[in-house]
């Protein structure tokens, strides 16, 4: 197990849990809309969609379930399960997902698989840990929503190493 301190305001306790994880890969707490709700960012100004997780909502898999019979009657929770890993859907979710978020839902699920759900969470801990706060880095901007929040609102659409 991987130990690390933790700053006072740091959400990682509560938020690295594998109902957080989605059938497809995605860790749904670096989501921003996720993120959003978890740091109330309604009542600091913002006005991002807010979103428990695929799984809270009892969504199976946002990007996947439509596409998939499997995922959509939540007959597998990973989609490693099925004999079509990586189906092209979830190669072209990917894609988007390493050129623009720095993440592989793939990697993932090959990570989870081989390793185990406990040491996935461990790495993504350490992976996307803000090292001013020790909150949680978003993987669609690249912000700590905790401690950044001053880059977003001079910047709503902030993508990662913008100046």
């Amino acid at each position: 197990m991987i130990e690390f301190p933790l700053a006072p305001y740091c959400y990682w306790v509560e938020i690295m849990k594998e109902q957080l994880i989605a059938p497809c890969g995605m860790n749904c707490c670096l989501c921003i809309s996720y993120l959003a709700m978890k740091n109330n960012l309604r009542n600091k100004g913002f006005s991002k969609k807010y979103c428990a997780g695929c799984l809270p909502r009892g969504k199976n898999c946002t990007f996947m379930a439509k596409q998939c019979d499997l995922l959509g009657k939540g007959l597998v929770r990973f989609c490693y399960e099925c004999e079509d890993f990586p189906c092209q859907r979830l190669r072209d979710l990917d894609k988007r997902y390493r050129t623009k978020y720095h993440m592989s839902m793939i990697e993932n699920l090959k990570f989870i698989k081989e390793h185990g759900m406990e040491q996935f969470l461990n790495k993504e801990t350490v992976k996307w840990r803000c090292p001013e706060c020790g909150g949680v880095i978003c993987c669609h901007n690249g912000l700590c929503l905790s401690c950044n929040l001053d880059k977003l609102r001079q910047n709503k659409k902030y993508r990662w190493e913008e100046n």
